[in-house]
């Protein structure tokens, strides 16, 4: 199978690389520095189980890519317009399109940019670019992917590559779960600099989490979403299972790179002001990374 994989970060790196230890055709789209390391050497997949270098091909842009039969496609939320506008006209009638992206709106932009079905994925990985070109698994790494005609050997054909793979006839509320979680700790773990587990500890987080968790369900449900009633005892459990995970804006902010928090918690945001919901806890998380990303751009006096 053809793979191309647009976004070659820690995400479509994990499960490109998967997929080309598997021998399929995988040609990354990502920055310079990871391109020309995959171009020169290969990938570098590096798991728990498995550490060696993959062949496959890398490029900076679209241009290169013929007519692939899927696409993961893994560009940060503010990138999905103009990741989508060099897929125009790149894409056979029967090319699967799957968005393995945070927020529950990229399937909906890209589409509309692509005039292409694209298939939601939810991802639960945990993976890091430790190098140039080179992909560290630390857990984790089954998707859920939301039902289409092309669903069923889509999952066949990922876990014949080792990726645990589910399909969902409900995948909407899968996103909005995994969006509240994502808006729970998020920018909690980024604005601290500090990892699940002492972060739980310190008093009043349970709280915060509780009160943005609560903001999550009320807008999803008004959006016409059924979220689970035991969601908010799932996401306190997180941190005892997950203790020295930073999240995805830590990381984020850390390396100076612009955040995807307005598609988080900014997204809870605007949605509640649109149908009429406060979201007072989403919206002060969303300005406490703003402001930190600002504090990083500002010049010191």
């Amino acid at each position: 199978m053809q793979v191309a994989v647009v976004g070659a970060g820690a995400v479509g790196c994990y499960y490109g690389g998967l997929l080309a230890r598997a021998g399929h055709d995988v040609t990354f789209i990502g920055r310079r520095t990871h391109v020309d390391a995959i171009n020169a050497h290969g990938l570098l997949l590096d798991t728990q189980l498995f550490k060696g270098y993959l062949p496959a091909r890398a490029a900076t842009d679209t241009s290169s890519l013929g007519s692939p039969e899927l696409v993961l496609f893994c560009v940060k939320s503010a990138d999905t317009e103009e990741a989508g506008r060099s897929l125009v006209g790149r894409l056979r009638t029967e090319a699967s399109v799957l968005s393995l992206q945070n927020g529950v709106d990229n399937p909906q932009r890209l589409r509309a940019i692509t005039g292409h079905p694209v298939i939601p994925a939810v991802v639960y990985v945990d993976s890091e670019m430790a190098g140039p070109g080179h992909i560290k698994h630390h857990g984790g790494g089954a998707l859920v992917i939301g039902a289409s005609p092309a669903s069923e050997t889509l999952a066949q054909a990922l876990k014949a590559a080792d990726i645990q793979t589910a399909i969902s006839d409900d995948i909407e509320r899968i996103q909005w779960s995994k969006l509240a979680t994502n808006c729970a700790y998020n920018a909690l773990s980024a604005v601290a600099g500090i990892s699940y587990g002492p972060m739980s500890e310190v008093e009043g987080t349970k709280d915060v989490v509780a009160r943005a968790v609560q903001e999550v369900v009320m807008v999803a449900r008004a959006c016409g979403v059924s979220m689970p009633e035991d969601l908010l005892e799932q996401i306190l459990k997180i941190p005892a299972a997950m203790p020295n995970q930073l999240s995805s804006t830590a990381q984020d902010l850390a390396r100076g790179k612009p955040s995807e928090i307005d598609f988080l918690n900014g997204y809870v945001v605007r949605k509640g002001t649109e149908l009429g919901i406060p979201t007072p806890t989403n919206q002060a998380l969303q300005l406490m990374v703003k402001l930190a990303e600002r504090s990083k751009e500002a010049p010191r006096l």
